[in-house]
């Protein structure tokens, strides 16, 4: 079975690849949890205003789930442990959550969206819409807008009716960006024996590679060859996760000789977390946000988890979460590549 997944997809700017952060694995959560509490460390002590705020600018780039999820949990997140540097003022911080169409969370249906927006906004997180990453350089990020007038959308400071005030913006300064802006296939398949047409391996309606009956590939990496099944299904987990289910039951079909089962699958709804307790969520065509939305959510992952003691553990740590203070200590991580422990500018008088 070949389920190799997908890698961020930088549409061929090195620079932002080799700079930029990314939040795919668990690995780059801690990594980006690691720099904000280095960010916030050097900015206490650095005297250099411009090099302050661009310390304390984090920038996030694409507004789909992860965009929109990272902003918010970054936000919580400095908002939380803000106490811990007497000099930071909470309203210092900037984050920046910057989308290269004319809205965020396109996924989603236009209330919700509207709803999300709204919410982000109020908690201080400033949108950038029609704004087309175009470099970076560790420092400055270049944009260009993609609308026909030549302008970006940014929200506005009055968080009792955020709107859009047109700009015409070239860059920014933020000393981390963070890249949630696209998906591509992983660069082991263009090297491999199987077809890639798009860089997906094209899978028949049993999930198996035409011309490796015997191979079977899901998730992000497998597509159905639209010339059997005309319907599209997106690189999303409960994608995924069915296509584990039916290969499963497949490949066990295979080894008895029995007759396989074509892979379908119906679309149950989405849900995404906005920070503080706050979500969005769809189900069967209810449309649902707030607190309630993220209470689906979390209850939804912990339906994921196999075995009823690790269910509870994190149900434990999740209750916990609401009596107790964010624990700021660095956390240790994988090293794998030396750009994974990008030191900060200027940050050797600090450590």
């Amino acid at each position: 079975v070949v389920a190799l997944g997908s890698k961020p997809n930088f549409f061929g700017m090195k620079d932002v690849e080799q700079n930029a952060y990314t939040m795919t694995t668990i690995n780059d959560a801690i990594l980006l949890r690691n720099r904000i509490i280095d960010l916030m460390e050097q900015a206490e002590n650095e005297t250099d205003p411009i090099l302050r705020k661009n310390l304390l600018h984090v920038a996030v780039v694409g507004g789909g789930f992860a965009g929109v999820e990272t902003a918010g949990e970054i936000n919580d997140f400095i908002a939380d442990i803000a106490e811990y540097y007497p000099t930071i003022n909470r309203h210092n911080v900037k984050i920046s959550l910057i989308e290269a169409t004319p809205k965020i969370l396109i996924g989603f249906s236009p209330k919700l969206a509207a709803f999300a927006k709204n919410k982000l906004v109020d908690r201080g997180i400033t949108i950038f819409l029609n704004a087309a990453v175009t470099s970076y350089d560790g420092k400055e990020l270049t944009l260009k807008s993609t609308s026909k007038s030549n302008t970006i959308l940014v929200t506005n400071s009055d968080h009792k009716h955020p709107n859009y005030d047109v700009q015409k913006i070239d860059s920014l300064d933020s000393n981390t960006v963070i890249w949630t802006a696209g998906i591509g296939t992983n660069e082991i398949l263009r090297d491999s024996l199987f077809p890639t047409p798009k860089g997906r391996i094209h899978v028949n309606e049993f999930l198996q590679i035409p011309e490796f009956p015997d191979v079977f590939a899901i998730g992000d990496c497998a597509v159905i060859d639209p010339e059997i099944i005309k319907k599209k299904f997106p690189p999303t987990a409960q994608v995924a996760e069915a296509h584990a289910k039916t290969a499963a039951h497949n490949l066990m079909r295979l080894l008895g000789g029995q007759e396989m089962t074509s892979f379908d699958y119906s679309w149950k709804g989405q849900s995404a977390i906005i920070g503080k307790r706050t979500g969005i969520a769809s189900f069967f065509g209810i449309h649902v946000s707030g607190f309630l939305a993220f209470t689906l959510w979390r209850n939804l992952y912990l339906s994921k988890i196999r075995g009823w003691d690790k269910r509870l553990r994190i149900w434990i740590d999740w209750n916990l979460d609401l009596f107790f203070k964010r624990d700021i200590s660095r956390l240790k991580t994988m090293k794998k590549t030396s750009s994974d422990f990008k030191e900060l500018d200027e940050v050797d008088d600090v450590w």
